[in-house]
């Protein structure tokens, strides 16, 4: 018979389980996967009643075999480390690599889209859909670069191929842009006649 079927057979069994805690590696190692699974997906302390409770085990052998995991994750040179807090066991990494993982949750510089990309978003929204041809028309420029940072920032999309010859894609903003941009529907976008105002009075 396989051994993990045995050990899956056996781990709510106590008496097997005292039996096998020091002289079975492998099943000590099952019952160590499964008890850093649980400590992985509850983030927060968790007690060694509730671990006990999911494992069928008492509360002592649980504590036995956490202890040991505590020295292993010591030994090595990992970055994580099983903490005790207020009885309860949490999976946390190690201080001397605070330095790096606090870099994983500092805020990101804004991007901010550059000119181009804005008149290109601009002549999307009020074209939309609208070909790449047309909008390197309205630009005087070729737009390849715009078109590129506004697909990788999701405010614009394709959609679909216009009927002519050569079938040349088709541009469209995305609901991200509305979202972006404070809009709750292609409705609330200034009228063309308002902005042209604006843009003479400057």
């Amino acid at each position: 018979m396989d051994n993990n079927t045995n050990i899956d057979n056996n781990i709510f069994d106590n008496n097997i389980f005292k039996q096998n805690l020091n002289n079975n590696e492998g099943f000590n190692e099952r019952i160590e996967g499964i008890i850093e699974s649980l400590l992985f997906v509850s983030g927060d302390p968790l007690a060694p009643d509730k671990i006990a409770d999911i494992l069928k085990l008492d509360k002592k052998c649980v504590k036995q075999i956490i202890d040991g995991m505590k020295k292993i994750y010591e030994a090595k040179s990992r970055g994580i480390m099983i903490r005790e807090i207020n009885g309860c066991y949490q999976l946390c990494t190690k201080l001397e690599h605070f330095k790096y993982v606090k870099k994983l949750f500092e805020p990101r510089q804004k991007q901010v889209l550059s000119q181009a990309a804005y008149e290109t978003l601009a002549i999307i929204a009020y074209n939309r859909p609208v070909t790449k041809a047309k909008i390197d028309e309205i630009r005087g420029v070729n737009s390849d670069s715009a078109i590129a940072k506004l697909m990788e920032r999701n405010l614009i999309r394709e959609a679909g191929r216009m009927d002519s010859p050569g079938k040349p894609i088709l541009y469209e903003t995305t609901e991200e842009f509305l979202r972006c941009f404070g809009f709750d529907s292609y409705e609330d976008l200034p009228h063309i006649d308002d902005i042209l105002k604006i843009g003479q009075q400057e």
